[in-house]
């Protein structure tokens, strides 16, 4: 198979060392009906200035998130083999002077729960319990595998629930049998394999080399990898068939920033042009020196623009 990257590309240690924010304990509202959210969420560490909380999506499912910061909220989806454990903090921290930063374990992941079928619009419905709990509207910031989820959150949610969007290398535009290839053989490895071989095949296919995939083996955060590598084929479901969604990307009517850095893949740029073409709202930034894993030093000052940039009358 043809190598690829995709999603988080690199997996390196360095993407999800330090700044792990300390937990505190959510307690569910047992009351609690769809799309509901717990209480206890004014909880946190003082210090940190952070609550946790955990909202009910309309399956049933419970979403644990925590935010931080002042001012509008911001909602950030992140990518393959990723939950609040595994990421740091520096992006929040980053935000949280001008933004209400909402982090969260998407379904399957981390403290979330995951009831079945899977299906995308479930994590839509994931999404739109985030926003309700912070709104009654949020803005989504995507990353990789969960920027083409943002992607499809604004244009089936609105902009009554999503004013503003904002996209970081939505891995679309691929190679088409490679990325149906990866994708079957994914599907196979989460249904069969044992824990973490689908999360070791996904990182060679995508061109991690035999000694890095053996460090990242090694590390402390290889369990909780192992745990949460079945949710790989939630995110090769939310890609579709790889090819860039123009009709959804024309359906979001909101301002929306769709990013790439120059230091990245060859074909995240003409996706991401193409991506932006396609939205009547859309403005373009490649972000120079970086990589698929973009620096907080960077981004922040971007998105804290964007965000709370006032819209104009229309």
């Amino acid at each position: 198979m043809k190598p690829m990257p995709l999603f988080i590309i690199s997996l390196a240690a360095s993407s999800i060392a330090g700044c792990k924010s300390e937990k505190t304990t959510a307690v569910e509202d047992s009351k609690s009906k769809t799309m509901t959210t717990t209480q206890d969420d004014r909880r946190g560490d003082a210090r940190e200035g952070r609550r946790e909380g955990r909202v009910t999506s309309k399956d049933g499912t419970k979403i644990a998130f925590e935010k931080a910061g002042h001012g509008p909220p911001v909602i950030i989806v992140s990518g393959a083999l990723s939950s609040r454990e595994l990421l740091g903090n520096e992006l929040v921290d980053a935000l949280s002077d001008r933004l209400t930063a909402y982090t969260y374990d998407r379904r399957g992941r981390g403290e979330s729960t995951d009831e079945k079928p899977y299906a995308v619009e479930r994590e839509i419905e994931d999404i739109q319990a985030l926003i309700r709990h912070a709104g009654p509207s949020a803005s989504l910031y995507g990353v990789s595998s969960g920027a083409a989820l943002a992607l499809q959150a604004a244009a089936k949610l609105g902009p009554a629930e999503v004013p503003k969007l904002a996209l970081y290398e939505p891995p679309y535009g691929q190679d088409g049998k490679a990325f149906a290839e990866q994708k079957q053989r994914i599907d196979e490895l989460t249904r069969s394999g044992e824990p973490g071989e689908a999360a070791e095949f996904f990182m060679a296919a995508i061109g991690t080399p035999p000694e890095g995939i053996q460090n990242m083996k090694r590390s402390k955060d290889w369990d909780a990898m192992k745990k949460i590598d079945f949710t790989l084929a939630y995110d090769y479901a939310v890609l579709g068939d790889g090819t860039v969604p123009v009709d959804i990307a024309r359906a979001v009517t909101v301002p929306t920033l769709v990013m790439d850095g120059d230091k990245s893949m060859a074909f995240m740029r003409p996706t991401s042009d193409r991506i932006a073409m396609a939205m009547p709202r859309a403005e373009r930034k490649t972000l120079e020196g970086q990589t698929h894993q973009a620096k907080a030093s960077v981004l922040a000052p971007l998105l804290i623009e964007f965000f709370t940039r006032p819209q104009p009358n229309r």
